[in-house]
């Protein structure tokens, strides 16, 4: 297992955010995570390379294990390397498209020029954005549509070389074409990385996920093969939000 959770829990204040998660997450799969608006799967996805710290009020018990070592034995910075994330809202550094993805790998420390090069195309084509910005590597990154500065938000990632991806709503803002090609980039992603993609969109869910974890209310409600949840669900909720009956 990439990632092995038990019996977290977390707070922000007194709201209690994630109620008892027992979780094995493994290499090389993509793990769709679903449910409705407060159920805890951003705070989830967060909590597994310590975004959550961030916040004063944020407390928890439990333990979370990454090539089973606890999270909080990883450096942070080291730990947000290798588990690196994707939001929502792709944020461009206001810099150049090349200088957005080698800004990584120059704070950790690379120098080399070519290496450098190397680096950004081999981030860009992973990120299936290569052929549509090698002509243009030193114009703004705002120059780029949305769902560009999504996949060069992928690419910012992938140039850090983690072991894996956390993708939170990625294709929330974004029409369908760019959300096939953020899709594509995942099935080709998996097999280098490990994968957790949260997402809102049932469909979406059943179209890249290996396996699909269901949250409701902060509770991990059941865990499947996204075929098997999605076509024979064993709890009654699972199947009621997939059916579109509340969400």
């Amino acid at each position: 297992m990439v990632i092995e959770v038990k019996n977290l829990n977390v707070w922000f204040g007194e709201l209690q955010a994630l109620k008892d998660i027992n979780l094995e997450i493994r290499e090389n799969e993509i793990l769709t995570i679903i449910g409705p608006a407060n159920s805890g799967k951003t705070t989830f996805l967060r909590m597994l390379n310590r975004l959550n710290d961030l916040q004063d009020n944020f407390k928890f018990k439990g333990e979370v294990y990454f090539n089973q070592r606890s999270i909080y034995d990883i450096p942070v910075e080291k730990l947000r390397r290798q588990i690196g994330m994707v939001f929502a809202l792709p944020i461009p550094l206001p810099l150049s498209i090349f200088e957005n993805v080698c800004y990584g790998p120059r704070i950790y420390g690379l120098r080399d020029k070519n290496k450098l090069q190397e680096t950004v195309e081999r981030a860009l084509r992973s990120a299936f954005l290569w052929d549509e910005v090698k002509d243009r590597l030193n114009d703004s990154a705002f120059l780029l549509s949305g769902g560009q500065q999504q996949r060069l938000c992928i690419a910012r990632t992938l140039a850090c070389e983690p072991e894996v991806i956390l993708f939170d709503e990625p294709c929330s803002g974004l029409d369908p074409l760019s959300t096939v090609k953020i899709e594509e980039a995942m099935q080709e992603l998996k097999k280098k990385y490990t994968i957790l993609l949260v997402t809102n969109n049932v469909k979406q869910a059943a179209r890249v996920g290996d396996r699909t974890a269901f949250f409701l209310s902060g509770e991990l409600i059941e865990v499947d093969k996204t075929s098997s949840l999605f076509t024979v669900p064993k709890d009654k909720r699972t199947e009621d939000y997939i059916m579109g009956r509340f969400g």
